[in-house]
């Protein structure tokens, strides 16, 4: 998937709501090796604002990270957030390019909730459609130039060249997915304000959603049932989070109605991928960031959902040094998108 075409040596920027990573890889078979990375926590008001202090102080942020990671590049590829785009799988007749081109604008006028003047628009086959050997099935994907040009206008300004712009949760399916990967899987990369919710069939995305709760959602009112300050609330859904055993499960009560909103999408998104391919079953449930490091959360998602759950790992062809390894052990869980943007080698 390319909104822009990649090409030569470069780097992966993940600007993130609470912190900004950057990743680059180089290849190495078929795998990757890690060469140098950067992270850095950014304040929540800082990366939502538009205001221009705002972004000056983000650029800092993001400056800072890239000079200590030691990338020299300024090649970059881009992460996109999911809840700034729009995704859909559309089937459309085998045909020649020239006339597909055609009909794919013709469906993204269709599809698309803007304006294609206002948005920035592009498709890549996944492949034959379950149902019907006749047709291909197009993922379609938009993001408002109102944004994208904002942000390539910050990095740029920064003295960087953008080679390719690409949803996050696109960027989930290289890092989280085995490699010749088959079956189905749910990929949930639980995000501070959002969750991405990425059904993939063998080894491409199928369906793909942004929810809006995340762990912010489960800080607030993790809050007010506890009455506790957010700090302390983060402290208790890190430490105990939905062990029911732990502080006699008041952390667990606190959390579920939210939680539970968030599983009836899980459920949601499983019931409307099951109804396009049919007798094709969902095996399991593969959570990342937050997801992945909340206790008893993948445990608690699974038996609410009825699909055997495991913890992501995007680390999981990339060969990282001993050093490295230490020091990004705590933070692995949140260098999914990066990983997966650096990953773009070779596409």
């Amino acid at each position: 998937m390319k909104l822009l075409n990649s090409v030569g040596d470069f780097f992966a920027l993940d600007i993130g709501t609470t912190a900004i990573r950057a990743v680059q890889l180089t290849r190495s078979g078929n795998d990757w090796v890690l060469q140098r990375y950067g992270i850095a926590p950014v304040d929540i008001k800082i990366s939502s604002s538009d205001a221009p202090e705002d972004q000056r102080r983000l650029g800092e942020v993001i400056m800072t990270v890239i000079g200590q990671s030691g990338i020299k590049t300024k090649d970059v590829v881009l992460g996109i957030p999911s809840n700034k785009m729009f995704a859909t799988v559309v089937d459309i007749p085998d045909m020649p390019h020239a006339e597909l081109v055609s009909t794919i604008k013709y469906q993204a006028e269709q599809y698309i909730p803007m304006s294609l003047d206002e948005a920035k628009v592009d498709w890549a086959i996944l492949g034959k459609s379950v149902s019907d050997a006749t047709k291909n099935e197009v993922l379609l994907a938009s993001v408002a130039n109102n944004f994208s040009e904002a942000r390539l206008d910050l990095i740029e300004g920064l003295g960087f060249n953008v080679i390719a712009i690409e949803p996050d949760s696109l960027a989930l399916v290289r890092s989280l997915l085995p490699q010749n990967a088959t079956g189905t899987r749910v990929l949930i990369e639980v995000g501070d304000f959002a969750t991405d919710i990425v059904i993939t069939y063998n080894d491409t995305p199928r369906l793909v959603r942004s929810v809006q709760v995340g762990m912010q959602s489960l800080v607030k009112i993790a809050s007010q049932n506890l009455n506790v300050q957010p700090a302390q609330a983060v402290q208790f859904i890190t430490k105990f989070g939905m062990q029911p055993d732990k502080l006699e499960g008041q952390v667990v009560r606190a959390l579920e109605s939210t939680v539970d909103q968030f599983i009836v999408e899980i459920t949601k998104s499983v019931k409307f991928f099951q109804t396009r391919y049919q007798g094709v079953p969902v095996t399991t449930l593969v959570l990342s960031s937050y997801g992945a490091t909340i206790p008893a959360f993948r445990e608690y998602i699974s038996q609410k959902v009825g699909i055997p759950a495991e913890v992501g790992n995007p680390w999981q062809r990339v060969r990282v040094s001993s050093p490295d390894q230490a020091k990004l052990q705590p933070l692995s869980a949140q260098f999914g998108v990066a990983i997966g943007l650096a990953q773009r080698i070779g596409d």
